[in-house]
C-alpha cells in the first residue's frame, strides 16, 4: 500500500511545495507532480516535519502527583517524595501510566523516544517490565529505547550494579548514571563507563543538576569519555551548573563537551521548576543555553523529562510547546535561533541518540509530522499545531484544525 503527500512544504524546501511518495513504510520519492501510489492527501502547502524526537523522558514515574505533596519545591524533597512512594509501583501501575504518555507522545507528533528508567533493591525491575509492555502496546506509533540509571545512586546502594546488568542483557539499550546522588560520584561513572564499555552500549547521564558551580561532573565525564573512545556516545541531561558561570567559562566547558565529543539534554520545565529555590529575590531560571552551547560547537537536545510528578508537576508532553517554552526563557526571539530550537526537538535529539535512519529522505522509514506552519521557526514562535502523523507510512493521528463559526448576518 501506498501514500503521496501532496503539496508539502519542507524545511529545505524555501517554501516551494513537493509532493512525498511513501511506499512500503518508507520514503520512496521526494519532487514535484509525483504520481500516486495509493492514498493521496493534499496538504495545501503545510509544513511536512520528521517525527519529534524525545530524547529525555521519564515514563516510570509520570503522572504520580495525585500521590506526593509538594511543599519546598526542590531537587532533594522531589528524590524523597518519589522514593517514599516507588515500594507501592507495580508493573501494571507503571505500565497503565507509561502507556497514557506513550499516547500522548504519539499524538504531540513524537516518534521516537529515548525514556530513563530506574532500577534499584526498592524498585528491582518492576518499573522495567511496566515499561518494556508499555513500549509493545504503542509500538505501532513510537520506536522508544530504554536507558537503565541508578537514581538513587550506585555504589551506596548495594544489588543496583546487577539490576542494571540485568536490565542490559534484558533490552536495555543505553546505560545512565545519576553520580549527584551517590556517595562516590566519580566512582559511579567510572563503573557506567566500563560497563557501557563491555556491553558496546551508549550512556546517558543526569549531570550537574545543582547551581554550585565550584566542580564540575562534566569535566571528569569529558575525560573518560576521551578515555575510552566513548566519544559521540555520551549524553548529558540538565547540566544546570552551566547556567550559573560566566561566559568564559562556560566557554570554556562548551569546548571541553564538543572536543570530547559529549552531547547535552537540557530540560527546561524541570531545570526550570526545580533550580534557584534557594533565592528570595531575582531568582535565576537555572536553564542552560542550549542555543550558545550549539554554537561554541556542541549538540544539544530540548526534552521533556518529567510529566505531572515532583520533580515537574505539569506538562502536556508537548515537545513544540517545550521548544516555545525554552525559547521563552531564553530569550530567543530571532529566526534562525528558532529554527535551531526546532532542531533541538528533530534532528539534533536524533543525533544525540545516534539515530541512522531519520530525517526526510529516500529510503528512510516514513515517519513523518504534519504541522499548521510553513517553517520552523515558525512552527516554535506559534507553537504549530500538530495535524496529522505518519509512522512508517501509516496514519498514526489526526488533530482537526479549529473552524470560526462567524454570525449569520441578517442585512437587508
Amino acid at each position: 500500500m501506498g501514500l503521496t503527500l501532496k503539496n508539502a512544504i519542507l524545511s529545505e524546501t524555501s517554501g516551494q511545495q513537493v509532493d512525498i511518495s511513501v511506499v512500503d513504510g518508507k520514503i520512496a520519492a521526494i519532487g514535484q507532480s509525483l504520481p500516486a501510489t495509493g492514498e493521496e492527501i493534499d496538504l495545501q502547502g503545510k509544513l511536512v516535519v520528521p517525527g519529534l524526537v524525545e530524547s529525555h523522558i521519564h515514563l516510570d514515574k509520570a503522572y504520580i502527583n495525585n500521590r506526593c505533596t509538594i511543599k519546598r519545591g526542590d531537587l532533594p524533597e522531589a528524590v524523597e517524595l518519589v522514593s517514599a512512594i516507588k515500594p507501592d509501583f507495580t508493573a501494571e501501575d507503571v505500565q497503565a501510566r507509561a502507556e497514557r504518555i506513550l499516547a500522548n507522545c504519539i499524538a504531540s507528533g513524537t516518534m521516537r523516544m529515548r525514556t530513563q528508567l530506574e532500577v534499584d533493591p526498592v524498585i528491582g525491575l518492576r518499573g522495567f517490565e511496566g515499561v518494556k509492555r508499555a513500549i509493545e502496546t504503542y509500538a505501532w506509533g513510537i520506536d522508544v529505547e530504554i536507558c537503565t540509571f541508578p537514581q538513587e545512586g550506585l555504589t551506596n546502594n548495594t544489588g543496583t550494579d546487577k539490576l542494571l546488568i540485568k536490565a542490559l542483557e534484558n533490552g536495555a539499550t543505553v546505560l545512565g548514571a545519576c553520580p549527584y546522588t551517590d556517595t562516590d560520584p566519580q566512582a559511579q561513572m567510572d563503573w557506567v563507563f566500563q560497563t557501557a564499555k563491555e556491553f558496546d552500549v551508549d550512556i546517558d547521564m543526569h549531570l550537574d543538576f545543582s547551581s554550585d558551580t565550584s566542580s564540575l561532573d562534566a569535566e571528569y565525564v569529558c575525560r573518560l569519555a576521551d578515555k575510552f573512545g566513548w566519544g559521540g556516545r555520551v549524553a548529558i541531561g540538565h547540566e544546570t551548573k552551566l547556567s550559573f558561570l560566566p561566559p568564559d567559562k562556560m566557554g570554556a566547558m562548551a569546548k571541553k563537551l564538543a572536543d570530547s565529543g559529549v552531547a547535552v539534554a537540557v530540560l527546561p520545565a524541570t531545570d526550570l521548576f526545580l533550580m534557584g529555590r534557594e533565592y528570595d529575590h531575582a531568582v535565576p531560571r537555572g536553564v542552560t543555553a542550549a542555543h550558545l552551547l550549539l554554537d561554541l560547537g556542541v549538540n544539544c537536545a530540548l526534552a521533556t523529562n518529567n510529566v505531572l510528578n515532583p520533580f515537574t508537576p505539569f506538562g502536556d508532553c508537548s515537545l513544540i510547546r517545550l521548544a516555545n517554552l525554552y525559547a521563552n526563557i531564553a530569550q530567543v526571539g530571532v529566526g534562525t535561533q528558532l529554527a535551531d530550537c526546532f532542531s533541538m526537538i528533530t534532528e539534533r535529539a536524533a543525533k544525540l541518540m545516534n539515530l541512522t535512519d531519520y530525517g526526510i529522505k529516500v529510503g528512510n522509514p516514513a515517519d513523518l509530522l504534519v504541522l499548521d506552519a510553513t517553517n520552523p521557526a515558525s512552527a516554535v514562535a506559534e507553537i504549530a499545531k500538530p495535524i496529522m502523523g505518519f509512522k512508517n507510512g501509516r496514519r498514526s493521528f489526526t488533530h482537526d484544525l479549529p473552524v470560526l463559526h462567524h454570525p449569520v448576518s441578517h442585512s437587508a
